[in-house]
């Protein structure tokens, strides 16, 4: 996928966690699911956090203020943005390392907007970056500008799948 491509990718899953917000009912927001797990509040507080890191990260590569490196993925990153997809984990395992809170919706919507203005911010420095300026990712190894960009995407959509889990567990359509 061109960066052009994920761009728009990454404006429709925005849309999409946007368009979530208003359907989720305000006192399930921050609810834990039956049979646990998280809730849609600490989903949207894990992929907004994960998300700006993930611009910083893509926005250090673009600028070439990362260590020039030979060093590449790990073989389950690679698979990860080859097909887009990415394995379920327990929160408890190495890699989740961003703590969540249960936000608002406002916060999440404003987190919303403050994640398309880092993307907009970022875009345009992603094409033109160079490939072995790269920064360490904790599960998927080093990933370079576009490995980045296209980590949030595939990120974020892993995540729409998990708030559809959740919506499941409380029989919301």
């Amino acid at each position: 996928m061109k960066v052009a491509e994920e761009r728009r990718a990454i404006d429709a899953a925005f849309d999409n966690y946007r368009n979530q917000l208003d359907t989720i009912p305000d006192d399930l927001f921050d609810a834990t699911p039956p049979n646990g797990g998280w809730s849609f509040a600490e989903v949207y507080s894990h992929i907004l956090q994960a998300t700006i890191g993930s611009t910083i990260a893509a926005e250090r590569c673009a600028n070439g203020t990362c260590e020039p490196t030979k060093k590449g993925l790990t073989l389950i990153g690679r698979l990860a943005l080859l097909f887009g997809y990415m394995p379920r984990i327990k929160s408890t395992e190495e890699g989740t390392q961003i703590a969540v809170k249960k936000l608002t919706k406002e916060e999440a919507r404003n987190l919303l907007i403050k994640c398309r203005n880092r993307v907009d911010g970022i875009t345009s420095k992603v094409n033109d970056a160079k490939p072995f300026s790269r920064f360490k990712h904790s599960r998927f190894g080093m990933l370079n500008a576009q490995q980045w960009f296209r980590f949030i995407l595939v990120h974020l959509n892993h995540h729409l799948k998990q708030i559809g889990r959740i919506k499941n567990k409380f029989s919301i359509q």
